[in-house]
């Protein structure tokens, strides 16, 4: 998909954007003609990725936000609208992951990861919603993870709290429809972000994800922001409460792989 007018005029709030989804996604946003607040807890990496929209002659503003934060997250809707004057797109992608089962993990680590996956899109919604709702509509899209929809080993709290962003985002689009608010989720597979790329420095563990996913390969968070920019969009206009999954195949293929010879039955041994 080529850079174009998808979000002219809009305004949008990319969270988690110093790198990985977040930085292509604001940097999407952006070619497709968004004024983007780029908000990170890391506000160098806001600001770099602020200065490479810049490069490519797009608009945008950083900001250092705590998504576990109430203050901090009512902050940065204030200074989007102070910026720019309204708010039509918010993308909740910021998140974390702590290992573990639940005998392993940690009272804190749990507190932590519901915190940042979980409430932060309750106060995403419960600041941007009042503006969205003022102004006729908007678009709040959560980045969940296909460990919401199936149980991953050794990631409790991940997993539920991809979980919960789901079925959040269902609710949020059942409240929030007659105002013309859109909510919606995309459910990644693997992707080459800084934290995974670190994970797949191990060879078999790279060669189990390459396997799992049946084209081949993981994906990139490029591609993961073609499917944000279109839910932002008004082409997806009539799409709300979904999970979208984007995996490279990984949840269609069975493990049990190909169950049936495919010889006739005379040549079978």
């Amino acid at each position: 998909m080529s850079p174009g007018n998808l979000l002219r005029e809009k305004v949008a709030i990319v969270t988690g954007a110093g790198s990985g989804i977040g930085a292509a996604s604001a940097l999407r946003f952006a070619d497709e003609g968004a004024r983007v607040l780029v908000a990170d807890i890391r506000g160098h990496k806001a600001e770099q990725t602020a200065a490479d929209i810049a490069d490519r002659g797009g608009v945008s503003s950083p900001f250092t936000v705590n998504v576990a934060d109430a203050e901090s997250v009512a902050g940065m809707v204030a200074a989007c609208i102070d910026e720019f004057g309204r708010l039509d797109v918010l993308f909740n992608n910021a998140g974390t992951l702590r290992p573990g089962t639940a005998v392993e993990l940690s009272l804190a680590d749990w507190d932590l990861v519901m915190a940042v996956n979980v409430r932060s899109v309750f106060l995403g919604a419960k600041y941007a919603v009042p503006h969205m709702q003022a102004q006729g509509g908007g678009s709040i899209i959560s980045t969940a993870s296909i460990s919401g929809l199936h149980g991953d080993g050794g990631a409790v709290v991940y997993a539920a709290s991809k979980a919960a962003v789901i079925n959040l985002t269902r609710a949020l689009s059942t409240d929030h429809a007659p105002a013309g608010i859109r909510v919606n989720a995309i459910c990644p597979g693997t992707i080459e972000t800084p934290p995974v790329q670190r994970m797949m420095a191990d060879p078999d563990v790279l060669e189990r994800n390459l396997r799992a996913h049946t084209l081949g390969r993981l994906g990139r968070p490029e591609e993961i922001a073609n499917v944000a920019v279109w839910l932002a969009s008004d082409e997806a206009s009539f799409v709300t409460g979904e999970a979208i999954v984007v995996d490279g195949g990984l949840r269609a293929q069975s493990p049990l792989g190909r169950i049936a010879d495919p010889r006739p039955s005379h040549l079978r041994e």
